[in-house]
Order: structure tokens, then C-alpha cells, then sequence
């Protein structure tokens, strides 16, 4: 298999473009950052950076925030069932 095909590095890749948009993921609980681990792997780090009012929400902490601006896209019309279920994880988290 080609190294750049291998999932630990696709992981790494990830991290390296989450870290670009979010410095301080590591930070986040556990339940933040499968949510937006998720949505980077499905949309990529161009379309997430344009998620601009969920980073405001995951920065404040305020994960209710964070939701209603997931519900406020195009990305959540376009899978919506998909996205509710992350939707609902980042209002569950406390």
C-alpha cells in the first residue's frame, strides 16, 4: 500500500489541517473534536474554514451556538441526516 494511502497518515493529515483552523483542539472535549473531525474528513479544510459562526461558538465554548450555525448551511440541507446526528452530539455537549 502507498504510504500516503495508509490511514495513520490520513489521520495525520487531518490533524495537521483541524490544527490550521482550530489551534487549540486539543483543548476541546473529546465529543468537539469527533464533530468537527468528522465534518473535516466529509467536507475538507476549504469548505470547513467557511464555517466561520461554528468556530465562533466552538471558541466561546458555547456548543448550542456552534449547532444553530451548523443548521444555518448549505452543507446541512444537503446531508441532512448526517449532519443532524453532529447537530445533536454538539448540543450534548456540557
Amino acid at each position: 500500500m502507498i504510504d500516503a494511502l495508509k490511514p495513520s497518515n490520513q489521520i495525520s493529515k487531518q490533524s495537521c489541517q483541524i490544527a490550521k483552523l482550530y489551534p487549540d483542539f486539543d483543548d476541546l472535549p473529546e465529543e468537539a473534536q469527533r464533530v468537527i473531525a468528522n465534518m473535516m474528513f466529509n467536507m475538507g479544510r476549504p469548505r470547513l474554514s467557511k464555517f466561520k459562526g461554528m468556530k465562533r461558538g466552538v471558541d466561546a465554548r458555547d456548543w448550542n451556538a456552534a449547532a444553530d450555525e451548523m443548521v444555518d448551511s448549505r452543507w446541512y440541507r444537503q446531508v441532512t441526516n448526517r449532519a443532524q446526528r453532529l447537530v445533536d452530539r454538539m448540543r450534548a455537549i456540557t
